[in-house]
């Protein structure tokens, strides 16, 4: 999937990679994509929970070895 920005939120524990993609997505533009990759398993639910709260649409999330990854697009 293209993507805008990436975030790495490896090694971080809830509630950061959420914290750090409301940033990064605060200072995207409309329309753009932004990957998020996560080790925390908590961050599935708080990703699904955090799109429905903002409006902000996620696009995909999946896991591969451990790690979560995530395509959020911006309201």
């Amino acid at each position: 999937m293209n993507f805008d920005k990436e975030l790495d939120a490896r090694g971080l524990n809830c509630p950061l990679p959420i914290l750090r993609a409301k940033k990064a997505l605060a200072e995207m533009q409309t329309g753009q994509v932004l990957k998020i990759i996560s080790t925390d398993p908590g961050s599935v639910k708080d990703f699904v929970a955090f799109a429905k709260q903002t409006g902000n649409e996620l696009l995909s999330s999946g896991e591969n070895n451990k790690e979560f990854e995530f395509f959020m697009k911006r309201k």
